[in-house]
C-alpha cells in the first residue's frame, strides 16, 4: 500500500543561474519539519558569461523553460524564487560593533540595540549588501558567545559578516526572473547557500573551507562558529579545463567536454600511455581532422589528456590555496576543505587537491533529500538545493532588525520581498 505523502505546509522555490547550467527547483516543507524536494530540473545555460547576465532575453527564457519543467514536475505552480549570485565580484569583510553595558545582565533589548546600531557600520563603500549577519557576539573583548542573553558584561560586541557584490549585475539577475514572471524573494550569496547543501552543523562550527567550482567562477569561502567569515571570487572553473583540452589537441569544445567527462582525470594510472581512448563521440562523424598527436582512429593516450587536465587543475589549485592563504585558512591554520560545484565532479579532483593543497579534502553534495532525483543528487546541484534550504532556514540579517523590532517576527511572503526591496531602497 503506498504511504501517503506528509502535508506540505510552505513551498520555496529556487533558481541558480550558472554560466553552463540553469538550474531549478521547489521544495517543500512537511509539517514534521522535513524537507521534501516536489520538482527539479536544469537546461543549457544561455546568456550568462562568468555569473553575469550578457544576453537578458536568453536569460530570461532559460530561466522560464527551466522553472517550468521543474513546475511539471512538482505538479504545482510558484511566483517566487530565491536566487543564486555566483558572479558579480562577491567579496566579505567583518564589521565590529560595541555598546557599553555597564556591568548588568543582557536583555533581549541590549541585543536588538546593539544589532540596530550595527546597521550603521555597513558601510558598502557603493557596493550592494546581499547579506549582514551576525557572525558571533563578544563580551568585554572575549570572541565566541552564540547568545549573550542573560549575561553580565561591561561592554557587548559583535561581529557582523558582510557579503558585497557590484550592483549592476545583481539588478540584472534579478530583472532576468522579473522578465520570467516571477517574483523574487532574495539574492543569496551561492557560497551560503551551498554551505547549506553540504556542510555539517559541526564543520561550520568548528571551521572548514567550501570550494565552489562552477563553469566560469570558483568561490572560495571560509565558515566557522556557525558562519560565513571570509570568502573570495576566483574567474577561473571547469570550462577553463574543456578550453585548454580542446586547444591542446586542435579539437571541438564539445569533443573536449565530453572527453573531459568521459575520460578526464586528475589523477594519472601507470596503464594510462596504453590506454587509447576516441576522440570522436558515439555517432560523430569518423572522417574530419585528427586530434593533434592521435593515432589513425583518431584516439589519443589516455595519459595525454590527464596530462592536459592536471596541468589547468595545478594553476586553480594554486589559486584557491592563495585564496586560503590570504583568509588564514592554510598551513597549520587551514583544516578540512569540501569541493562542491559542476567541477567537482571531475575524476580524481579531491585527491589531486589533497596532495596539492596539504590539507583534507572531501566533496560535497546535496544531503539526501526525498523526492531528489539521482541526477541532481551531485556537486553541481548542490547551490540549488541550499538555496531552499536557506530560505527554510531563514538566517537573521542585522537589516531586518528595526527599533520595534519583534524578536518572534519571522518575515514570509510579502514581507520578506518588502524587507529585500526596503534593503535595496536603504543600501543599493
Amino acid at each position: 500500500m503506498a504511504t501517503a505523502q506528509p502535508r506540505i505546509t510552505r513551498v520555496f522555490g529556487a533558481v541558480n543561474i550558472g554560466s553552463f547550467r540553469v538550474s531549478a527547483m521547489i521544495m517543500g516543507e512537511a509539517e514534521g519539519g522535513e524537507m521534501i524536494v516536489l520538482g527539479s530540473s536544469h537546461r543549457a545555460s544561455d546568456g550568462i558569461k562568468r555569473g553575469y547576465v550578457t544576453d537578458m532575453r536568453a536569460a530570461s527564457h532559460a530561466i522560464r523553460t527551466a522553472v517550468e519543467k521543474a513546475e511539471g514536475n512538482a505538479n504545482t505552480s510558484i511566483q517566487s524564487v530565491w536566487i543564486g549570485c555566483a558572479g558579480a565580484g562577491l567579496s566579505s569583510k567583518i564589521s565590529s560593533v560595541e555598546i557599553a553595558i555597564g556591568g548588568r545582565r543582557i536583555e533581549e533589548d541590549d541585543i536588538e540595540h546593539l544589532l540596530y546600531a550595527a546597521r550603521d557600520h555597513l558601510h558598502p563603500d557603493g557596493r550592494m549588501v546581499l547579506h549582514a549577519q551576525p557572525a558571533h557576539y563578544t563580551l568585554d573583548g572575549a570572541h565566541g558567545v552564540a547568545n549573550p542573553k542573560g549575561l553580565h558584561a561591561e561592554a557587548l560586541g559583535v561581529d557582523v559578516h558582510v557579503t558585497l557584490a557590484e550592483g549592476a549585475p545583481v539588478r540584472n539577475l534579478i530583472e532576468a526572473v522579473q522578465t520570467a514572471h516571477l517574483d523574487v524573494e532574495g539574492v543569496v550569496a551561492s557560497p551560503l547557500a551551498a554551505a547549506h547543501a553540504c556542510l555539517t552543523r559541526e564543520e561550520r562550527e568548528l571551521g572548514v573551507a567550501l570550494v565552489e567550482i562552477g563553469a566560469q567562477v570558483t568561490n572560495v569561502s571560509v565558515h566557522a562558529a556557525g558562519m560565513l567569515l571570509g570568502l573570495k571570487s576566483i574567474p577561473i572553473g571547469s570550462n577553463d579545463i574543456t578550453d585548454a583540452i580542446a586547444s591542446s589537441l586542435g579539437i571541438r569544445r564539445s569533443q573536449a567536454e565530453r572527453l573531459k567527462c568521459v575520460a578526464g582525470s586528475a589523477i594519472a594510472t601507470p596503464t594510462d600511455h596504453r590506454e587509447m581512448i576516441p576522440v570522436n563521440g558515439p555517432g560523430e562523424e569518423a572522417g574530419g581532422p585528427l586530434a593533434r598527436g592521435a593515432d589513425e582512429h583518431n584516439r589519443i593516450a589516455r595519459a595525454e589528456l590527464v596530462s592536459i587536465v592536471t596541468d589547468r587543475l595545478g594553476i586553480a589549485t594554486a589559486e584557491i590555496g592563495k585564496a586560503l592563504k590570504t583568509m588564514g585558512f592554510a598551513g597549520a591554520q587551514g583544516g578540512q576543505v569540501v569541493l562542491t560545484g559542476g567541477g567537482a565532479e571531475l575524476h580524481g579532483i579531491a585527491e589531486f587537491m589533497q596532495g596539492a593543497l596539504g590539507q583534507p579534502v572531501r566533496i560535497g553534495k546535496p544531503p539526501s533529500l526525498q523526492g531528489l532525483p539521482e541526477a541532481h543528487a551531485t556537486p553541481g546541484f548542490a547551490t540549488l538545493a541550499g538555496l531552499c534550504l536557506y530560505a527554510a532556514d531563514d538566517p537573521v540579517d542585522i537589516r531586518s532588525v528595526g527599533p520595534r523590532f519583534q524578536p518572534t517576527k519571522r518575515y514570509r511572503g510579502m514581507g520578506l520581498v518588502n524587507r529585500v526591496f526596503q534593503a535595496v531602497r536603504e543600501y543599493f
